[in-house]
């Protein structure tokens, strides 16, 4: 036998073989909407986490004398807009974002957690100043709680008597961080 015949040989059995793998193989029915579904649901859930992380919409909320502060966070100078930490929202339907500043009282304590219920989901708490934190220099009061996160889950903690509005600009970064990523700081 010369070499062509055994390449002509070689090829007719390799034929053989895909013809028969090919007979015992059935394609999934759908395989194509599959693959095309799991395609979308990967570009959507990157389209949403950047979204929700590039707008948090903080609720108009504050207690007690860190209020003042939060207040200047929502001034031109900070420029929180910039960043994507749009306006402050009056009510809690809109807003995914709760800013508890002040010192939290055991009266206060079910009217905070009606609030927070009737937020959006997903919904970020954040404790802001050394009262929101920790009861601050009441934390022995028999009508201030020890800290909000006895009564609501704490996703960032703001340090302070009372909080720099940077701060609290530090502290957005960071629940963007952990709401879709990191956050890229650009100095233009």
């Amino acid at each position: 036998m010369d070499e062509n015949e055994r390449v002509q040989n070689a090829r007719k059995e390799m034929e053989q073989l895909v013809a028969d793998s090919l007979k015992s193989y059935k394609p999934p029915v759908g395989a194509f909407f599959t693959n095309l579904k799991e395609a979308t649901k990967a570009i959507a859930d990157g389209s949403i986490r950047w979204a929700r992380k590039n707008s948090l919409w903080p609720m108009q909320f504050g207690l007690a004398c860190c209020a003042m502060e939060l207040m200047d966070f929502g001034s031109s100078r900070i420029d929180a807009e910039r960043k994507g930490y749009l306006l402050f929202r009056g009510t809690p339907r809109q807003c995914d974002v709760m800013i508890v500043a002040g010192w939290v009282t055991k009266s206060v304590v079910p009217e905070i957690k009606r609030l927070y219920e009737q937020m959006s989901k997903p919904r970020y708490v954040i404790a802001y100043g050394e009262c929101a934190v920790s009861g601050g220099p009441w934390w022995e009061s028999y009508n201030i709680i020890q800290g909000i996160d006895q009564v609501l889950p704490v996703d960032v903690y703001v340090a302070g008597c009372p909080p720099k509005p940077e701060n609290l600009f530090e502290a957005l970064m960071k629940l963007q961080e952990k709401v879709g990523g990191k956050v890229e700081d650009k100095q233009e």
